[in-house]
């Protein structure tokens, strides 16, 4: 059955993905996880989809994860069943083959703001804070707060996150580079399609590459960046059709090292 707290809505090339749990914050489960993943994979399978949307409902974009869906667990469990899967989740979502945009609506905190590092773009409304408050409660962030966080905005930006606990605000968060637009509080969502329409209007083959070559230059899912890439290389090749007409007919392939 699905779960309604992540919706997915398709509007031509737009998909918007919300979290859709306000009274908690809008912060995560296990079987949100598991949604987002499949939103994830309903996005990914509709060919019509050029740019994704991801936002919150209500006051925040998200709290992170919910302290009572893991506070329980014990060390293996928290480590493998919570953390790892939710790293797994949100490399998911940062490997779209599409570009996604963070539609900030409300705060962004600990696995929220890792949430929206997995995005894109992150456009957010003017009264959002943004901050990494693990070391508060004694662990640390989990779902690529040291990681994809570093890698995209730096590490001293981090630091002062995780280690300080400092918390920014939207403005002090794009000029720090963590947030590349700030709006009028109740505009992000208008912000974010028109942003969203600017992407659409460009080449989707392009975009989908252009995202693929930039991610490997960040040190980011390199090998399979790259083996996407050749693959797509080599399947518009005349070898590759010889290759796959001589399986069928039962015959030595005759390459002509046509591409």
């Amino acid at each position: 059955m699905a779960d309604d707290r992540i919706r997915v809505d398709f509007d031509g090339p737009v998909a918007t993905m919300t979290v859709a749990r306000p009274e908690k914050l809008n912060a995560f489960d296990i079987d949100m996880l598991k949604a987002l993943a499949s939103a994830c994979d309903t996005v990914e399978a509709n060919r019509d989809v050029r740019v994704a949307i991801l936002t919150g409902e209500g006051k925040a974009f998200s709290a992170g994860g919910d302290i009572k869906a893991w506070g329980g667990m014990n060390a293996a469990a928290f480590g493998y069943d919570w953390v790892r899967f939710g790293h797994r989740v949100f490399e998911r979502l940062a490997t779209l083959r599409m570009p996604v945009i963070a539609a900030l609506n409300g705060h962004a905190l600990g696995g929220g703001l890792e949430l929206a590092a997995a995005a894109d773009i992150r456009i957010a409304e003017s009264q959002v804070k943004i901050g990494l408050p693990e070391t508060g409660l004694g662990m640390v962030p989990g779902w690529s707060g040291t990681q994809r966080l570093v890698a995209r905005f730096g590490a001293q930006i981090v630091r002062r996150m995780v280690l300080g606990g400092e918390m920014f605000s939207a403005e002090e968060a794009k000029a720090e580079g963590v947030v590349d637009a700030v709006v009028e509080t109740g505009t992000v969502m208008a912000a974010a399609r028109n942003y969203a329409a600017r992407i659409a209007s460009r080449g989707p083959a392009s975009l989908e590459i252009s995202k693929l070559m930039i991610a490997s230059a960040n040190g980011e899912d390199n090998g399979a960046a790259v083996e996407t890439l050749g693959s797509i290389l080599v399947a518009k090749t005349g070898d590759l059709k010889e290759g796959i007409a001589a399986f069928s007919e039962k015959r030595e392939a005759r390459f002509k090292g046509e591409w």
